[in-house]
């Protein structure tokens, strides 16, 4: 009999439960990577994020074929077809049953659905695995068996469970025969081509060694640093996460052994914490589908009257609002396809509340750029940021881009890197270029009034309340 490992969002052998089960068997094992590009258009995957998939994919199918595993790619176009393309190859080769690893997207989850109405008749088995987070989703509930819509309690649950259960990791399965030639994806599909350089080396092996350094060199001070994004104090992890490179729970137990080997305390607490979110999200993304379904997690937001986007949104998609710590943030957007977590938050927000433009225009534009771009996350993080969403910040809590600016980038160091227009300003000026001085040629005035436009926003939701 022959089993088959499809693979999605899980593109390594590590920590891979699908892998590791199909593995414990004496039957013939093949693998299986089905591209959709329309499906990820639709999604507004970056041509960032799709080239390093397919990396990945290559790299995983080398990897498997070295274990004697064949990796074959089939090619579709959306999620409706890749279903037919999956059932011929398991008739081909005799497949009896179907090993994958679950996603929580909405799409998703109505694609395994179908396919397991479709084997219903067939002498197909099917069998899932919950493997994107550190706790099985749905694991983690309140007292009364509810699912938690405030991060502070779940993440005090989540350490408790971490506690009681001892999670490990899945073993690499051992080679199955003599090593194979592998089947590689030989293009990127058209539309997905102009990516920017890659922000990070491809393959798990360079994932672990990215994970063992940050934990050696920089995990310590994270606490410290992560908000700094002149300093370079996150792990840039988030490619290998959002992709299924690497696991949270690899994340996690590496990190807690770290502190068992008497690493800073604080500092890898911390970076825990943002695995913890990292769930959260994903419970959230699970309980309540609405939210994958470009709808507010408050309902009651969704009465919101947003800004005509316009020329604003133009502007600030190109870098060119005329704040500068904004600006730096969107042009290392659209240059590098990432973007340092603070300046994820001060751009959600700056669009959000002083342009006050919907949350869903700024979280698309963020997908159709980022390589880390995470649907559970990303949505989170922006309507976090919108206070449309769960655990948000509070409406009336806006943040002054600048004054985040002289906080975080004191010096104007990032600043200088990515709008050299303002190069020459000294370290006070160049946070407010306008205030005490003349702007410098070539960089636009603010399109906004900061002060005036948080007021209209605490306003908005003001009326919304009352």
């Amino acid at each position: 009999m022959t089993q088959l490992v499809w693979f999605r969002n899980d593109l390594r052998t590590a920590d891979n439960p699908a892998l590791t089960a199909v593995c414990k068997t004496d039957d013939t094992v093949r693998a299986c990577y089905i591209l959709t590009p329309d499906q990820w258009r639709e999604h507004d995957w970056s041509p960032a994020r799709v080239r390093f998939v397919i990396e990945h994919a290559n790299a995983l199918a080398e990897t498997l074929a070295r274990l004697g595993i064949p990796m074959t790619f089939l090619y579709g176009r959306r999620f409706d077809d890749s279903l037919d393309l999956l059932l011929d190859h398991c008739r081909e080769h005799g497949v009896t049953r179907i090993h994958f690893n679950e996603e929580y997207g909405i799409n998703e989850r109505r694609r395994d659905k179908t396919l397991k109405q479709r084997l219903a008749d067939l002498p197909v088995e099917l069998c899932k695995y919950r493997d994107q987070t550190v706790a099985p989703v749905g694991d983690i509930r309140t007292g009364q068996g509810d699912p938690y819509s405030v991060f502070t309690p779940f993440a005090r649950r989540w350490r408790s469970w971490i506690e009681e259960n001892s999670p490990q990791p899945f073993p690499i399965p051992a080679a199955r025969g003599d090593a194979i030639r592998p089947d590689l994806i030989e293009d990127i599909p058209e539309g997905f081509r102009d990516a920017p350089p890659a922000l990070v080396k491809t393959g798990e092996d360079a994932a672990h060694d990215r994970l063992e350094n940050f934990l050696q060199e920089r995990a310590g001070a994270y606490k410290d640093q992560r908000d700094f994004p002149a300093i370079g104090g996150t792990s840039q992890l988030s490619p290998y996460l959002a992709n299924g490179v690497l696991s949270g729970r690899q994340c996690l137990l590496a990190a807690r052994q770290a502190q068992g080997m008497g690493g800073n305390q604080e500092g890898l607490a911390t970076w825990t914490n943002e695995i913890a979110w990292r769930d959260f999200y994903i419970h959230i993304l699970y309980h309540y589908p609405r939210v994958s379904m470009h709808q507010a997690f408050k309902p009651e937001t969704e009465a919101l009257k947003w800004n005509t986007p316009g020329d604003n949104f133009e502007a600030w998609k190109e870098g060119r609002t005329g704040i500068p710590i904004v600006d730096a943030a969107m042009r290392q957007l659209n240059e590098i396809g990432w973007m340092h977590n603070r300046l994820r938050m001060i751009t959600a927000m700056f669009l959000t509340k002083n342009l006050f433009i919907d949350w869903r225009l700024g979280e698309a534009y963020f997908m159709s750029k980022l390589v880390d771009g995470f649907l559970a996350s990303n949505n989170g993080g922006w309507q976090w940021s919108a206070s449309t969403g769960t655990d948000a910040a509070p409406y009336f809590r806006v943040f002054n881009p600048v004054t985040q600016s002289e906080r975080f980038d004191p010096d104007g160091e990032f600043i200088r890197q990515w709008v050299p227009e303002l190069a020459k300003l000294d370290n006070k000026r160049i946070h407010d270029p306008g205030k005490g001085g003349v702007i410098p040629k070539g960089y636009p005035r603010p399109i906004v009034d900061l002060k005036a436009s948080r007021k209209e926003a605490i306003a908005k939701f003001q009326e919304l309340k009352n």
